[in-house]
C-alpha cells in the first residue's frame, strides 16, 4: 500500500528563501523561451503567409473588371459580367446565359483575370 501511495502523491519540496531571485532570472526566462519560439514559428509557417494571401485576394477583388473568371466559395466557376461599384453586389455567369449576382465577398479566389476590359476589341475606331 505504501508503494502505490508513493507513486500517486507526489511529495511537496519546500522553496528556499531569497533563493533564485524571481521571474526575472535565468531560470524563469529559459522556461517561457521555448513559448516564444513556439509563437515565432507559428507566426512565419503560419499566420504572415495568411495575411499576404487575403491581403492578395482583396486587391484582386477591387480589380474584378467583366471577362474575368472567378471561384465561389460555393465552388461554382463563374466569368464576371457587371461589377456594382456603388455596392457589393457582382453578376456573374454561371452558365450560358444563366445569371446570377454573388457577393463580392462569396468570391474565394480568382482564376484567371482578364488582360484589357471585355469590350475592347484593340482595334482603333475612325
Amino acid at each position: 500500500m505504501t508503494l502505490l501511495s508513493d507513486f500517486l502523491i507526489t511529495p511537496a519540496h519546500a522553496q528556499t528563501a531569497g533563493g533564485e531571485g524571481g521571474f526575472l532570472s535565468a531560470g524563469g526566462l529559459m522556461s517561457i523561451l521555448p513559448y516564444v519560439a513556439m509563437f515565432v514559428i507559428f507566426y512565419f509557417i503560419l499566420i504572415r503567409p495568411q495575411q499576404q494571401k487575403q491581403k492578395q485576394l482583396r486587391s484582386q477583388l477591387a480589380a474584378l473588371r467583366r471577362g474575368d473568371r472567378v471561384l465561389t466559395a460555393g465552388g461554382i466557376i463563374a466569368v464576371v459580367q457587371k461589377v456594382r461599384e456603388d455596392s457589393n453586389e457582382i453578376e456573374v455567369e454561371i452558365a450560358p446565359n444563366v445569371r446570377v449576382t454573388v457577393l463580392r465577398e462569396t468570391i474565394s479566389s480568382v482564376v484567371t483575370s482578364a488582360s484589357k476590359p471585355a469590350n475592347d476589341t484593340g482595334a482603333k475606331a475612325g
